[in-house]
């Protein structure tokens, strides 16, 4: 039981706001929770937690909200024109969970500081294995007396870190999401052209263990693989989304990102394909089918 309990508002319970919203609660902290599909929130109410039928409903006398929407225009169409942020009480703590364009991250913390309400982007890693064990990695951005607010919820979650000011923990997000989706592919693609040779996939995966090719994508994803186990962890088409935001903030900035133009390209042949559901460790069929490898 936390020591001074928060009123906390989850807005988005899908496969990673469930067990966060849960871990909250059992935190000792008063969550209240909204989704567009109300059915997908209910099993939270065994944890004690409040589920409302509008975000306006379930924000109301928040201390801190919690936003894990699917993007930037859901997240600004929740808070802007169906009514969340001005049903917050003045100085609740707003904070962005969901991967969106850090152009998009700012914009909502000015449109909220006009209401007299605080912002932190605070985008997290770690899947859904990591929101259940309370590991995330959270990337935050915005005023740091602000992040030091929302440190009780971070504790529950996982381990933060003040990356910069507004936007700047999506800049974060990006680059993990640009290396995940980049080595993901790297490991795909090597594990095949092992098969292929007429190498063991597995025996190759577990050789290589330990050295310099090693990282917890192929200890994790390459498991995933070698097992064909591809049911939805983060989604291929969520991997897709992320690689087509960082080409944008790329282009904004003026930065050449061709390794990361490449593997879009990847991704979004994948789910044009029919993978988009996948684990995006799916990859992996996308360029199984290119050699024949089904």
């Amino acid at each position: 039981m936390t020591t001074t309990p928060l009123r906390i508002a989850v807005l988005g319970i899908g496969m990673m706001g469930l067990p966060m919203a849960k871990r909250l609660s059992e935190a000792g902290h008063r969550v209240h929770a909204w989704n567009r599909t109300r059915a997908k929130a209910e099993p939270l109410a065994q944890w004690g937690v409040t589920v409302h039928g509008s975000p306006a409903d379930a924000v109301k006398d928040a201390d801190i909200v919690i936003s894990l929407l699917e993007n930037g225009p859901v997240v600004g169409q929740v808070l802007f024109e169906q009514g969340a942020a001005r049903a917050m009480r003045p100085g609740a703590l707003f904070i962005d969970m969901a991967s969106i364009q850090p152009s998009e991250a700012r914009d909502h913390a000015a449109r909220l500081g006009e209401l007299g309400l605080t912002h932190l982007d605070a985008p997290v890693s770690g899947g859904t294995v990591g929101a259940e064990a309370g590991t995330l990695a959270i990337m935050a951005g915005g005023r740091p007396e602000d992040y030091v607010r929302a440190q009780p919820v971070f504790a529950c979650l996982g381990h933060a870190t003040h990356v910069g000011p507004h936007g700047a923990g999506q800049l974060a997000k990006l680059a993990n999401q640009m290396i995940v989706g980049i080595t993901i592919g790297a490991v795909a693609e090597a594990l095949l052209f092992a098969a292929k040779g007429g190498a063991d996939m597995a025996k190759v995966r577990e050789a290589i263990s330990g050295g310099f090719a090693d990282s917890r994508i192929l200890q994790l994803h390459g498991q995933r693989m070698v097992e064909r186990d591809f049911a939805p962890r983060g989604r291929m088409a969520v991997q897709l989304k992320d690689m087509r935001n960082a080409l944008a903030t790329a282009r904004e900035t003026g930065f050449d990102a061709p390794i990361t133009a490449l593997f879009e390209a990847l991704y979004a042949e994948g789910v044009d394909h029919g993978l988009g559901e996948l684990d995006h460790s799916g990859l992996f069929v996308e360029l199984a089918s290119r050699n024949a490898m089904q």
